[in-house]
């Protein structure tokens, strides 16, 4: 009974999904919309052919795994292709990726891996060319794969397509005559992609603002928008561009790699980074390496294209369902995915803000495995309407937190669970209070231990005192045994109250203790930042110090007087004034202030980045976020953390976010790592 309930659930899982990437699906190829991002209806198609190859019995043949592409849109000849044009399968894990060159090898009966050609997987709009005689005599989209859009007109107004081909570099002797009688006398396929590049995908967008209409989502939409147009003239005034991949035709070729080689001396544009790879580490290196440098490539590329590079093999796999043996998509981490939320629960701050969190049914996430996501506040749970049970697409991008883009509710069914903030504390029980906005509830409690924890952890943490080896775990355990309340006690810890817990030995119990009494004296900004007061992060604090030059100077403040420090609002200046003032952080500052000195040396900055704004993105190399920061303030340079017309420079690391791609859109200019250390040194 509970197989059969287990099954039936599967189907009901199976029939939704088909029926919302179908929706999806016809936007996307029929009306050239767009409500979901490629990569999140990618992760619904690879979930559904998941649960298809582990259920054949569930494959149906108006499934969306076993079709190429969506119907023929209105206004244009339809056109049959002479060979169906196939689609690939997409997988994006190493394992995928091993699972796929294992089935290959047995079907080839064992024995050494074959040659394999990797070519880039360019983000646009399939088409073919058929030439006769050497003459372009039509055009057309995929389609559905068998029977696609005559756009000839259109295709005619690309530059990068020959009307006629020629020879203009002489390939291998063998291939040569026959290429040559093909051209004379014969016809030739061509098969490849029809690209736009950002920057022309920009200036179209910023002319469709300006006339109020209607900005396309990506370069893969304007360029399918483009070469539907029933006037070529609009196709011709747009910078598409043809990027070549398959002949399609006997020439004498006997290897994909030297179909490449084929296209380019007939003067096509093919992606000149392809390359051989001979195992699977040199296709994991291949993948790495241009993942690396997408945002630079100046065109869409969601992955690789990884193919049995010898024909007759290739040949010889055949097709599974719409999708060739033979070859297959390898596509990057999605910066966005599918998945299932599990549970949601609520976290409390160090200030007492409770932020409800998603628990995930584990996904990965631009090469991340993730399993919680945030949602921010109760206002945004609302905004979002999404239930405990509900499918969801997830976000991340580069050093963002993941978050909850958009709930799918077509795959509801019925026992989702709605969520409702806690009307008290969920750790202490107290009271709890919206702020004046009514945006962010919070825990009154000062004395709450998720409040008093999570206080512990920032002032120990790199933006605070920085104390090596006191982490999470041995401070909870810490709390636990109550050898400590707050971070002052931290400073009354002695060797012999940590042995007696688990995982201290003498030796690491020594070094804890002499890593803190290291740090019993510490600069103003660094102390005052350590505190947590809301609204006040490393630049205020900076701000703070140079401004008061003593702690106790501080202490003394109106909140007039912090009203006066430059980049500090009311807002602020009140958050600080009653942080100080609040009885319970005075005892707090007694007890720590019997143990820490406070320094403050007044350092003469160079003027060398005054006035210049910069921006971080990404993962550096050589520094910390917090060490570029700090070389950046030393020069007089300002940090924002948001990417405005205001922004001088964004430095982009490795794993760059969302804000790169803004910084690209407003013109700001862009530094690598290496550019930026230049900068910090001149």
């Amino acid at each position: 009974m509970a197989n059969k309930k287990v099954k039936k659930e599967i189907a009901d899982r199976v029939n939704r999904l088909k029926k919302t990437i179908n929706h999806h699906r016809y936007l996307y190829h029929v009306l050239d919309k767009q409500e979901i991002s490629d990569a999140a209806l990618d992760s619904l198609k690879h979930e559904l052919k998941l649960l298809e190859d582990a259920h054949p019995d569930l494959i149906t043949s108006d499934s969306p795994t076993q079709r190429v592409g969506g119907e023929p849109a209105a206004g244009f000849k339809k056109v049959r292709h002479v060979m169906p044009m196939l689609s690939l399968e997409d997988i994006f894990e190493e394992s995928e990726f091993i699972d796929w060159l294992q089935r290959v090898q047995k079907l080839l009966g064992g024995g050494k891996i074959p040659t394999l050609f990797v070519e880039n997987k360019f983000d646009g709009l399939a088409l073919s060319l058929v030439y006769r005689n050497g003459i372009l005599e039509r055009a057309a989209t995929r389609g559905n794969g068998l029977v696609g859009e005559d756009i000839t007109q259109n295709a005619r107004t690309i530059e990068a397509i020959p009307l006629k081909l020629e020879i203009h570099k002489d390939p291998s002797p063998r291939i040569l005559k026959k290429l040559s009688a093909v051209l004379r006398d014969g016809s030739l396929e061509i098969r490849g992609e029809i690209l736009i590049d950002q920057k022309e995908f920009k200036r179209i967008n910023r002319e469709q603002e300006e006339r109020g209409e209607a900005v396309y989502a990506n370069p893969r939409n304007l360029a399918a928008g483009s070469v539907r147009q029933l006037n070529p003239k609009i196709a011709a005034s747009r910078k598409l561009t043809f990027s070549a991949y398959d002949l399609v035709g006997d020439v004498g070729q006997k290897r994909h790699s030297e179909e490449h080689e084929i296209l380019f001396a007939l003067g096509f544009k093919s992606d000149s980074e392809a390359k051989i790879c001979v195992n699977e580490a040199q296709v994991f290196e291949a993948r790495k390496n241009v993942e690396k440098r997408r945002e630079y490539l100046g065109y869409g590329i969601d992955g690789l294209v990884v193919t049995v590079d010898e024909n007759l093999l290739f040949e010889g796999l055949g097709v599974a369902g719409k999708a060739p043996r033979g070859a297959v998509a390898f596509k990057f981490p999605p910066l966005e995915a599918t998945t299932t939320v599990k549970d949601i629960i609520v976290q409390v701050g160090r200030t007492g803000a409770l932020t409800p969190v998603a628990l995930l049914q584990p996904v990965n996430i631009g090469g991340v495995v993730v399993g919680r996501a945030t949602l921010h506040n109760e206002d945004e749970i609302n905004r979002l309407g999404v239930k405990i049970g509900d499918t969801v697409i997830v976000g991340r991008a580069g050093d963002v937190i993941p978050d909850i883009k958009k709930v799918l509710t077509d795959l509801r069914n019925g026992r989702e669970r709605a969520f409702r903030m806690p009307k008290s504390c969920p750790v202490c029980k107290g009271e709890i209070k919206k702020d004046k906005d009514g945006v962010m509830r919070r825990c009154i409690n000062k004395k709450c231990s998720a409040r008093s924890l999570r206080s512990i952890y920032y002032f120990v943490s790199r933006q605070g005192f920085d104390i090596k080896g006191l982490g999470p775990k041995i401070i909870k355990a810490l709390f636990d045994a109550r050898l400590i309340q707050d971070a002052a006690d931290l400073f009354e810890l002695k060797e012999g109250d940590l042995t007696p817990l688990e995982r201290f030995a003498e030796k690491s119990a020594e070094n804890l203790i002499r890593a803190i009494v290291a740090k019993k004296e510490v600069e103003l900004a660094i102390f005052i930042q350590s505190l947590g007061i809301l609204h006040v992060g490393a630049e205020t604090a900076e701000d703070l110090a140079s401004r008061f030059q003593s702690f106790e100077k501080l202490r003394e403040a109106t909140v007039e007087d912090l009203g006066r420090v430059p980049n500090i609002g009311t807002v602020v200046a009140k958050s600080i004034f009653s942080w100080l003032q609040d009885a319970h952080n005075k005892d707090f500052l007694r007890k720590l202030l019997r143990h820490v000195s406070i320094k403050y040396k007044k350092v003469e900055r160079s003027k060398k980045l005054s006035g210049k704004v910069f921006v971080l993105t990404g993962t550096l190399a050589a520094l910390s976020r917090d060490e570029a920061k700090k070389r950046i303030r030393e020069l007089s340079g300002d940090i924002s953390e948001s990417v405005s017309r205001k922004t001088t420079f964004v430095v982009a690391g490795e794993e760059p976010g969302s804000k790169l791609a803004h910084a690209k859109e407003l013109g700001v200019q862009i530094l690598s790592e290496k550019d930026f250390l230049k900068l910090l040194l001149k």
